[in-house]
Parts: structure tokens; C-alpha cells; sequence
């Protein structure tokens, strides 16, 4: 039987595979190079506005994705894009010798950041051919696990192999080459693999018909998406979903890392590397999963107000750890797991709600439209949350955080969702 026959018949041969490389770049660009900048001495103040600014391709995608829909097939643009992201990761790593580290460096994780855009747009909307709605709820809850599992081996493993190749070699931009190198190798890897593992959907086509402009087919996809039912409410769910958590997830690390003096709690990179990597990616992948779980059984509409409590709620595990600067480091890692676990939980139900606004025509695109959507809902917030920290102090920033849930609190009534979406 031939690797690709057998990836037709087993989605867990590709998702966890797919969502992980889908996840890695992601965490890559807008998280670990926070820490990274961090390391290399890089104020506050500019690393949150840069870092968030290296969203915009996120954000911007729908003015490409339906170019994805109409030119080649979605198996295509995922195992390509992924060889490009490699070239580029090896591209940052030679730059941060230079004198001119920052600027260098942002060019090439600028490059990542559009060409894993372009990535998420195919790989979502081929997720979406190769699986049934039954299965699409079942493995939402896995893909986000996964995910998310890049995003915490990137906060985890790689910041803790940063710190342990600085500590050896007494050369901090040495530890970032080095890992920006290894990351640039697995890209690579994945791109091989996907190529030979990825199922070919039937459904996996352009769409387009061959007499009409490809500019017209464009046009035409947005529109589409902008008639849907209920859009104007969808828009400012999807915006408002992680208002809160777009601030936190920038000022995270720092806060660990700065010294208590200043309010932050004075950990290592490698203590927080540990963090991350262990507690925080068990409590996050038993929160995905546990969410995953609970829609294909009872629906979407039953556990979207629990999801977006547990999404918000647990923010507060931040704030107690700057009112208290405890020095236990068993109480820092529960609380940060405590946060993680309810991110897992409730970006489960968001993901699911995407895939709602997607169904029609066009699913790729349009699903590209919802996740840029999410983008913009972490890029503004995560590009003023530096100037909040320094203005405030992160005790008052994380007060701020919790008090930016009260927008989705007021929007969530007027969302309508059918009874049995997502339901096994």
C-alpha cells in the first residue's frame, strides 16, 4: 500500500504532523521572538510593537486567499510553503551575526510570517476537503492540540535549548543562530514528509471557471463571504474572542523574565523554557482535547459560553503571580498550566466557530477571512500592550487583560449558532 493510500484511510497519519509544522512558524514569529529579542537586549516597548506588526500578514491574508482557491491545489501551496519557511528560517539565523541583528532579522521573519499565512489558508481549507463534518468536530480539538503543541515546544524546548547553548558557548546570539537553524531543518523535514503523506481529496481542485477573469473569481469570494447571515456580529466576535489574551501573550515571557524589582518575577530563560514546554503543554493539550471532545458530543451552542469563561477567566493566574512575586516555583508553573489549560479549552470552541462562518463555497477563502479576522484581534491589542506595560506596571497591566474581556461578554448573546453543529 502506498503512503499516500494509507493517509487516505487514517487522518492521524497528517493532522497532528500538519497542525504542528502550521504552528511552529506561527509561534516562531510572534511569541518566540519575543523571548529572543528579550535575550538580546531589545526594550520592552519595541518588541511588542514589532513582534505584533509581524502579524499583519495574518491579518491581511484574505487579500490573497482566494488566490489559493483558484490557482493549484491546497496539497500544493501546504508542502511548498513549508520548503519556503525553511529557506527563510535559515535566512534569519545568518542575519543575527550582523550589526544590524534586529532590522535583518525582522525582514526574514516577515518573509516567514507571510509565506506560513499563505500556508494556513491551504492547509486549513484542505482540512476542510479531506474530512467530513463529523470528523472535522472530532479532530478540532486534536489539530488545535497540536498546534498549540508547536507553539509551547517553541516557548519550551527551543527556549530552553537557547538557554542551555548560551550558558555552554557564552554566546546568547550563538543559541538563537543555533536554534533558528534547527527550526529551518525541520521545515524542511515536514515539507518531505507532507509531500509524500498528504492525502488527494477529490475536492482538492481549482475552482474556477476557465472563462472568467481570476480577478473577477476574487471579487466575487469576498463579496460572498460579506453576505453572509449574521456577518456584522461574526466580525466582532472573531475580533474580540482574545482581546484580553492578545495583550497577555506578549508580555507573558517578559514578565517572567524581568527582574522582581521592576515587577516581573526573575526567572531564567531556561526556567521559563521549562515552564512552558512541561506543565503548560500537558495542561494545554488536556485542555484541546477535553474541548474537542465536548463539542462533538453535545454541539458548539452548549459550550461556547463555558469556552469563552475558561478563554478569559484563568488570565487572572497572571495577575496573581505579579501581586504576590512568589518565589515557589511549583506555584508559578500551576498557575501558568492553569492559564494554558483554559486557553486549550477555549480556543477549541473558537476554532469550531470558524469552521461554522467558513461552510458554503468558497470554505478556503472564507476561512482564510475568519482566521485573518483573528489575526487583527491579536495584532492591535499586542501592539499597544508594550506601551500599557511601561505605562502601568504589570500588576495594573493585568488587571487591564481581565477587564478586556467585558466586549465578547456583550457580543456573545446576539451569536447565533445551529443547535447540532459539530455534534458526532
Amino acid at each position: 500500500m502506498s503512503f499516500n493510500s494509507a493517509a487516505e484511510k487514517n487522518p492521524w497519519s497528517w493532522i497532528p504532523t500538519l497542525y504542528f509544522t502550521q504552528g511552529l512558524p506561527y509561534v516562531m514569529v510572534v511569541t518566540v521572538s519575543v523571548i529572543m529579542y528579550k535575550d538580546l537586549g531589545i526594550n520592552n516597548t519595541e518588541i511588542a510593537l514589532y513582534t505584533s506588526l509581524l502579524s499583519l500578514p495574518w491579518a491581511l491574508k484574505p487579500l490573497w486567499s482566494p488566490f489559493i482557491d483558484i490557482f493549484k491545489t491546497k496539497r500544493w501551496w501546504t508542502y511548498i510553503m513549508q520548503g519556503v519557511i525553511g529557506v527563510s528560517f535559515a535566512g534569519a539565523a545568518i542575519t543575527l551575526a550582523t550589526p544590524f541583528f534586529f532590522q535583518t532579522s525582522l525582514f526574514f521573519l516577515f518573509v516567514i510570517a507571510f509565506c506560513s499565512s499563505t500556508h494556513d489558508i491551504a492547509a486549513d481549507g484542505f482540512y476542510m476537503l479531506a474530512l467530513n463534518e463529523e470528523k472535522q468536530s472530532f479532530f478540532v480539538g486534536i489539530r488545535s492540540t497540536f498546534f498549540r503543541a508547536a507553539m509551547i515546544s517553541g516557548e519550551g524546548l527551543f527556549v530552553v535549548l537557547a538557554g542551555i547553548i548560551a550558558t555552554s558557548s557564552g554566546s546568547v546570539s550563538f543559541s538563537w543562530i543555533s536554534v533558528l537553524g534547527i527550526v529551518a531543518l525541520l521545515m524542511f523535514a515536514m515539507s518531505a514528509f507532507h509531500g509524500l503523506m498528504l492525502p488527494k481529496p477529490d475536492g482538492d481542485f481549482p475552482i474556477r471557471n476557465e472563462s472568467e477573469h481570476p480577478l473577477k473569481a476574487v471579487w466575487e469570494t469576498i463579496v460572498e463571504f460579506f453576505r453572509k447571515d449574521q456577518i456584522i456580529i461574526a466580525v466582532l466576535f472573531i475580533l474580540l474572542y482574545r482581546f484580553g489574551e492578545g495583550q497577555l501573550v506578549k508580555l507573558a515571557a517578559p514578565f517572567l523574565l524581568d527582574g522582581k524589582e521592576i515587577g516581573g518575577l526573575g526567572l531564567s530563560v531556561t526556567d521559563v523554557g521549562v515552564i512552558n514546554g512541561t506543565f503548560g503543554l500537558i495542561a494545554l493539550t488536556l485542555g484541546g482535547i477535553l474541548g474537542g471532545i465536548v463539542i462533538s458530543r453535545h454541539g458548539l451552542k452548549k459550550w461556547l459560553w463555558p469556552m469563552i469563561v475558561s478563554m478569559n477567566l484563568p488570565n487572572a493566574a497572571y495577575w496573581i503571580l505579579a501581586h504576590y512575586q512568589p518565589d515557589s516555583y511549583t506555584l508559578i508553573s500551576s498557575l501558568v498550566a492553569l492559564e494554558k489549560f483554559g486557553y486549550g479549552f477555549g480556543f477549541a470552541g473558537f476554532l469550531m466557530y470558524l469552521i461554522y462562518i467558513a461552510r458554503g463555497n468558497h470554505k478556503t477563502a472564507h476561512y482564510a477571512f475568519g482566521t485573518a479576522l483573528m489575526a487583527f484581534g491579536l495584532t492591535i491589542p499586542g501592539s499597544i500592550s508594550g506601551f500599557i506595560q511601561e505605562a502601568v506596571g504589570y500588576e495594573q497591566f493585568f488587571i487591564w487583560v481581565l477587564l478586556s474581556t467585558i466586549p465578547i461578554l456583550l457580543v456573545t448573546p446576539f451569536v447565533k449558532i445551529e443547535d447540532n453543529f459539530g455534534k458526532k
